[in-house]
C-alpha cells in the first residue's frame, strides 16, 4: 500500500509539473512572437521610399535610369518598403553614379581578351524624412558584370553591374545596417 501511496503522489506532482512546464512554455512563445516582425530590421516606422532619379557624372547614357528603375523594381519584389513619390514617402534614396569603366577581365592563351568587366561607382543615402536622419550611407559602392568578349556585349556587362548594384542596395535597406 505505501508504494501506491508513493506513486499516486509523484503522479500528481508530475501532472503539476507538466502544466507548470506547458504554461511556462506558452509564455516563453507568445513574448518571443511579441517582439518578431517580418519587417526590415531598424526600419520602425518606415513602410515608405521615395527613389528620385540617380545624378549621373560619368559619360555613360543611360547609366542613372537604368539604376534607378532597377531599383525600384527590386524594392517593389521585395515588398518590405512600398514606393512612392518623395512628398508621401517616410524615408528617401538618393544616388549619384560617380564613375564607369570597362576593363579586360581574362585573357586566352594568345593574349586576346576572353572577357571584360564593367564597373560602376555610386555614392548612396537612405535617409528617413521625418527626422532628416541618415540611416545609412556608402561613398564608393561598387557593382560590376562579367560578360564574354566573343558573344555577349557591353551592354549586358553594364545591365549585370546594374543588377548588383540594385540588389546590393535593397539589401542594404531592408536587411540592416
Amino acid at each position: 500500500m505505501p508504494n501506491e501511496h508513493n506513486g499516486s503522489a509523484w503522479f500528481k506532482l508530475s501532472a503539476v509539473s507538466c502544466k507548470l512546464l506547458a504554461v511556462c512554455c506558452l509564455l516563453l512563445l507568445t513574448s518571443a512572437c511579441g517582439i518578431y516582425s517580418f519587417s526590415g530590421s531598424g526600419l520602425s516606422g518606415i513602410d515608405s521610399i521615395a527613389i528620385p532619379l540617380f545624378e549621373n557624372q560619368t559619360q555613360e547614357y543611360g547609366l542613372r535610369e537604368a539604376l534607378t528603375e532597377k531599383i525600384a523594381e527590386m524594392f517593389v519584389q521585395d515588398n518590405t518598403l512600398k514606393v512612392v513619390n518623395e512628398k508621401t514617402a517616410d524615408s528617401i534614396l538618393r544616388g549619384v553614379v560617380t564613375r564607369y569603366a570597362r576593363e579586360t577581365h581574362t585573357f586566352d592563351e594568345q593574349e586576346n581578351p576572353q572577357e571584360y568587366i564593367s564597373r560602376i561607382w555610386v555614392k548612396v543615402s537612405f535617409e528617413e524624412k521625418k527626422d532628416k536622419k541618415v540611416v545609412w550611407k556608402e561613398d564608393n559602392l561598387l557593382g560590376w558584370g562579367i560578360y564574354s568578349a566573343q558573344n555577349e556585349t557591353e551592354e549586358m556587362g553594364k545591365q549585370r553591374a546594374v543588377e548588383k548594384l540594385a540588389e546590393d542596395i535593397v539589401n542594404k535597406t531592408v536587411k540592416g545596417w
